[in-house]
């Protein structure tokens, strides 16, 4: 059976929501073909050949740009067999299966640990059952799995992707995770409402054996892209001791909460020994209000103390930030830049981050809060998130003025990978940010000055846009 899977966009690496299913599609016995359209523009006969197309939906970016791939695909090959499948999955599956009286977007959907049921569904097909194929079916499934090695066969090279950036300049990088699902519940985050909690551990042998074949195909850096890397510290520590062994001088970064690098604070000298170039960690807010409505399990007193316990270590530490949410002020919105100003972190901050607006998916446990806090807004299909408003009446225009500076910066930059030029960009983009929101304070009259930053650039890859 023809299997073609899809990839719209993965946090510019090579898809591991590609490479993952092909592995155990294949080891059924399917004819798997596989297109990363973040970087490929393929003929139609790929999708008219195939009598199933996945389609990848990891996150947000690529849940929308799937669903319009999905409607051009129908018309190609509307005899295809169209599932959905990853994080965005099953809460969309609402919007992805309901015709409303036309052709559905899907015809099915593939939710938490997604390989079970599309070898399943695949099977199905090739065999011309209707059981477990038939149209409308949806899959949310945690089986504990033997994971099998991903198979990179048929993708895009690594140098069509994102690199590392440091000093001493860019090297291709790779894509693994360790685990899947998050011990945490973060209200705000999309893992939240699939996996409640649940880990899911992938054997250290085939996160290594998959690293090996990365750095075969040139890989001199891997990110580990598990939503905090630190959720199973004795799984994770193994794996980066034997990769260090196995690949001296190879570097990495992780992902890692606050609260996680406060408690294990015991491996961070064994993680830079290793070769972490930095860790990102979720900082969302500096406002305890806001922090306390998305469950971080952190306060702003204990973001200093864990930037604190990484510099002690020498390790970088790359904030990200939820900019804007129903609950922050103006106010709050700059004391967030002059926490990024005066902790010397302006370089270490991705310019996008400064207009993130909190995304509300269906399922998420901040709809019912804010419905009752009357603060919700209708559903928007086409954004597929909820809509929400702000007591404060100037948080939307700023946004919006702050997306357009950001915008604008990304379409000017030249960089390359020139890490002194993007410290500059990085620096300008802030000036500019924070320019425009002491206008929103009625100060735009007061010198701009921002204070000086370390002038060393930090190591950082070189694809901003991840959500």
């Amino acid at each position: 059976m023809k299997a073609l899977l899809v990839s719209t966009y993965e946090s510019g690496h090579q898809p591991l929501g590609l490479a993952a299913p092909a592995a155990a599609l294949r080891a059924r016995g399917h004819e798997v073909r596989c297109i990363d359209l973040a970087v490929e523009s393929p003929e139609a006969v790929a999708f008219s050949e195939a009598a199933l197309v996945g389609i990848s939906i990891p996150m947000h970016t690529a849940a929308r740009l799937g669903i319009a791939l999905a409607r051009r695909v129908r018309l190609i090959n509307p005899h295809a067999h169209i599932a959905f499948y990853g994080l965005y999955a099953s809460p969309l599956s609402a919007t992805l299966l309901d015709s409303g009286g036309e052709t559905a977007i899907a015809d099915s959907v593939h939710g938490g640990e997604y390989e079970p049921s599309l070898c399943e569904l695949a099977d199905a097909l090739a065999d011309g059952r209707t059981n477990g194929a038939a149209p409308g079916a949806s899959s949310l499934r945690f089986d504990r799995q033997q994971y099998p090695l991903p198979d990179r066969a048929g993708l895009p090279p690594l140098d069509a992707y994102a690199r590392v950036q440091t000093v001493d300049g860019a090297r291709l990088a790779g894509y693994v995770e360790a685990t899947r699902g998050c011990a945490h519940s973060c209200a705000h985050c999309p893992i939240t409402p699939v996996y409640g909690g649940r880990l899911r551990l992938v054997q250290a042998e085939t996160v290594l054996a998959d690293i090996d074949q990365q750095v075969t195909l040139g890989a001199r850096h891997i990110t580990f892209g598990d939503p905090d890397f630190l959720n199973a510290v004795p799984h994770s520590m193994a794996i980066i001791d034997a990769m260090a062994a196995r690949h001296p001088g190879l570097t990495f970064d992780v992902t890692a909460k606050v609260e996680h690098l406060l408690e294990h604070a015991a491996v961070l000298p064994r993680l830079r020994e290793a070769g972490c170039l930095f860790i990102t960690s979720a900082f969302e807010s500096c406002s305890d209000t806001v922090l306390g409505y998305l469950d971080k399990g952190h306060t702003r007193t204990e973001m200093d103390r864990a930037l604190a316990l990484a510099t002690a270590e020498g390790l970088t530490i790359r904030p990200t930030w939820l900019a804007f949410t129903p609950w922050c002020s103006v106010e709050d919105y700059l004391k967030m830049l002059d926490f990024i100003e005066s902790h010397g972190l302006v370089g270490h901050v991705q310019p996008v981050q400064y207009a993130l607006r909190l995304l509300l998916p269906p399922g998420s446990p901040l709809v019912p809060l804010l419905d009752k806090q009357g603060l919700l807004g209708p559903y928007d299909g086409d954004a597929l998130t909820y809509g929400w408003t702000n007591a404060d009446a100037r948080i939307d225009p700023l946004q919006r003025e702050v997306a357009t500076i950001v915008e604008d910066a990304a379409a000017r930059c030249t960089c390359d990978d020139d890490a002194n030029a993007h410290l500059a960009h990085d620096i300008e983009t802030f000036t500019s940010v924070k320019r425009a929101t002491l206008a929103a304070l009625g100060r735009g009259d007061e010198p701009l000055v921002v204070a000086e930053q370390p002038q060393q650039p930090p190591a950082r890859l070189t694809e901003d846009w991840f959500c």
